[in-house]
């Protein structure tokens, strides 16, 4: 009888442990798919050290990690000081991948500050590409999640303000390209019309369906008409409690879907919104995307366009010759 049980025994752990290696070997071989769609791409949005917030890497590592996977190019952001001269030194220290800089007016850099625009836009090597609206210190943000008497606002009464323009006109004669940060909906739609009249021709709405923007999708279909990309992140989709940068989250993928399919993958850009401590590392997080994308319907040619064409037409870059 023990004998039969001991066999028995034997038996169902050789079966579970077949079954555990078998799923293990479907999902690194999901991974290892998804993984190799990262040849190539671009991450439109990435946060890492040195900064004054806490990261869970430095811009040196998570670059050649991104390098290993074949990238093509990684656009770092700050919210409180221009990442241009960081961008040339990790280029400089890494061959085989580009990393892009900008600069986000928030107060730390002046606001609405031309003069920063344009140091950030003749730092060496020109990799400073992008600017960003206000994010932690905009009005929209002060207003509905985070309040803060030391707002930098954009716009009075439905008109933006005269500063706001300079800086656009700035920027259409240094082709720089324009982020919205946290700008309220209505507040990125008046930008997108007025930059386009400015002349700036590469904009792009930051996060639209984060808590920090809020777009609806009526709105965000009004921007892609008014020729804007729109950046569509995964940070949004994680669980709330995964870190202390994620007071939201939880975001259905289902809730995104809809969203890009009704604006269309011609204007959308994906991108991770990835660096902050206890979050994945900027790679896991978009190859997790890709999968769940995948999952959703979107076929390669898409997601291709939407991590590879779309986001190196916002930095001003020539297409692949395999795009």
């Amino acid at each position: 009888m023990i004998n039969r049980l001991n066999i028995r025994l034997v038996l169902l752990s050789v079966f579970l442990v077949f079954e555990a290696s078998t799923t293990v070997h479907a999902q690194s071989e999901l991974w290892h798919e998804a993984s190799i769609e990262l040849k190539g791409a671009i991450d439109a949005h990435v946060h890492g050290a040195p900064d004054s917030g806490p990261r869970s890497l430095d811009v040196l590592e998570m670059t050649r990690i991104a390098r290993r996977y074949g990238m093509r190019a990684l656009l770092f952001k700050n919210h409180h000081t221009h990442t241009a001269s960081l961008a040339y030194l990790v280029n400089q220290t890494i061959p085989g991948i580009d990393v892009y800089g900008g600069i986000v007016l928030n107060r730390s850099v002046g606001g609405i500050n031309p003069i920063a625009v344009e140091h950030m836009a003749v730092t060496t090597g020109g990799w400073g590409r992008v600017v960003w609206m206000p994010t932690w210190d905009s009005e929209h943000y002060s207003r509905t999640l985070k309040p803060n008497p030391q707002f930098v606002p954009i716009s009075h009464d439905g008109q933006l303000l005269p500063d706001v323009k300079e800086v656009l006109t700035l920027m259409a004669r240094l082709d720089l390209s324009l982020a919205t940060g946290h700008s309220s909906p209505d507040e990125s739609l008046l930008l997108i019309h007025e930059a386009k009249a400015l002349g700036v021709d590469r904009i792009i709405v930051t996060h639209p369906m984060a808590p920090a923007v809020g777009m609806t999708i009526e709105q965000q279909m009004e921007a892609a008409r008014l020729g804007a990309f729109l950046e569509y992140c995964f940070n949004p989709l994680l669980p709330a409690d995964t870190g202390k940068a994620k007071p939201d989250g939880g975001l259905p993928i289902e809730t995104m879907v809809n969203s890009i399919r009704a604006v269309g993958t011609e204007h959308a850009i994906i991108s991770t919104d990835l660096g902050q401590e206890l979050n994945p590392i900027p790679t896991d997080g978009m190859i997790s995307f890709v999968l769940k994308l995948k999952a959703n319907g979107f076929t390669q040619k898409e997601i291709e366009q939407m991590s590879k064409t779309n986001p190196a037409k916002f930095l001003g870059l020539q297409p692949l010759h395999d795009e």
